[in-house]
């Protein structure tokens, strides 16, 4: 499935990370691979949703639990969880070389989905939001982009947050926010300082979705990821936070939405997109071998060959690209611009990589009894979201040119 068993003897995974992969595989092939025929043309799933809301959506309570209890007695559920908070404490090259086995069907695998600024938590904090989320009780999202600030949010964020006595009131609008409506919590950016902004004067808030002041939009944003929308418009109207709901430290919102962008949205891009490509590249040498035409298998023709040459060639670049960054961020090196990276191009070759498997397809390839048409159109949303490809060259351009 993947490269954990590669002979290359310049580089190996330590034996427990490959272990853990090939539990990861068995589960890949045994519990998620046979789900796909009913998966994939299922209308209730869509991209930016929870494991377990599109699980559910496609398959029912039973076969959800089904796969939750085998993420929980495995301890995968708390794979990205710190050994802290009862988690496996697994560094990020490890975690990365995981996932990409878990992404290598559409059918997702569930997890702990606790987005790391959430151990920010202090004090009663960690009993209402954080340990909530990890044992899956509750769910969150990240709400930063805005209708008129997407590339550019901390020198055009709009919504605000005054601080007035013992609470703070926010309003404003943030757009495009995946999974607002099913979110219990909504962890939200507001400029608390006009004059500072990014550099000092922004702020992150716990927002429980159910407060008076906050409207999401009925119906969400219509988007080509999938038939269910995951993505909306949320309005904040004189909404009352708390200042006992403040995460982290009054001004340092921005930065923790960094935090949050370099590993979920960037760093984690690769293994997102390795599990794809590796698992295109498996479907078009398997068809080029099987499928004739003018009396010759595909594998024997140059065009073909080169499409699936170019196509490992591709994935092996990232893999060595995202687990390089990987382990330079386990040892404690900052790596926001190598993230960006990782992030534009695991979706720039993972969406080549796909959009050839297609080609070798044929019109098969546009099947929606396949998984290639929606690894296509999820690895080029990816070039947008997150922050744009375009963003993330500026900020390598930047750390190059610097000085």
């Amino acid at each position: 499935m993947s490269g954990t068993h590669s002979n290359n003897n310049a580089f190996r995974l330590p034996a427990e990370i490959v272990e853990q992969c090939e539990l990861a595989q068995r589960i890949v092939r045994k519990e998620l691979l046979p789900l796909e025929p009913e998966f994939l043309p299922h209308p209730g799933h869509s991209f930016g949703l929870k494991e377990t809301i599109n699980l559910k959506s496609v398959f029912g309570e039973e076969k959800t639990n089904h796969l939750i209890k085998i993420a929980r007695d495995t301890g995968l559920w708390y794979l990205m969880v710190p050994e802290e908070f009862g988690g496996s404490g697994l560094p990020m090259l490890a975690q990365v070389a995981i996932l990409e086995q878990f992404y290598y069907t559409a059918v997702p695998f569930p997890f702990a989905n606790v987005p790391n600024i959430l151990y920010e938590c202090q004090g009663d904090q960690i009993e209402r939001f954080l340990k909530p989320v990890i044992e899956g009780e509750k769910t969150t999202c990240f709400a930063q982009t805005e209708p008129n600030a997407g590339s550019d949010p901390g020198g055009m964020m709009q919504t605000r947050a005054v601080k007035k006595g013992d609470h703070w009131v926010l309003n404003g609008t943030k757009m495009w926010i995946s999974m607002a409506a099913e979110s219990d919590i909504i962890m939200v950016q507001a400029v608390t300082d006009p004059e500072k902004r990014q550099r000092g004067g922004i702020t992150m808030f716990l927002v429980n979705r159910d407060n008076p002041g906050v409207h999401i939009e009925a119906g969400g944003i219509k988007t080509w990821l999938g038939p269910r929308a995951a993505q909306y418009t949320v309005h904040f109207k004189d909404c009352i936070v708390p200042e006992t709901d403040v995460l982290g430290e009054v001004g340092k919102g921005f930065y923790l939405g960094q935090r949050w962008l370099t590993v979920h949205d960037r760093l984690l891009r690769g293994p997102y997109a390795l599990g794809k490509m590796q698992r295109a590249l498996d479907m078009s040498i398997d068809w080029a071998k099987q499928r004739i035409t003018f009396g010759k298998p595909l594998s024997e023709r140059q065009a073909i060959q080169w499409k699936i040459v170019d196509m490992f060639v591709d994935l092996e670049a990232l893999r060595a690209l995202t687990y390089q960054m990987a382990a330079r961020s386990d040892a404690g090196e900052d790596i926001r611009a190598e993230a960006g990276m990782v992030k534009f191009t695991s979706m720039e070759w993972g969406a080549r990589c796909v959009d050839h498997a297609i080609q070798i397809h044929g019109a098969m390839g546009e099947a929606l009894e396949l998984p290639l048409t929606l690894f296509y159109r999820y690895l080029r949303h990816g070039q947008i979201g997150g922050g744009a490809n375009e963003i993330q060259r500026m900020q390598v351009a930047r750390k190059l040119l610097k000085g």
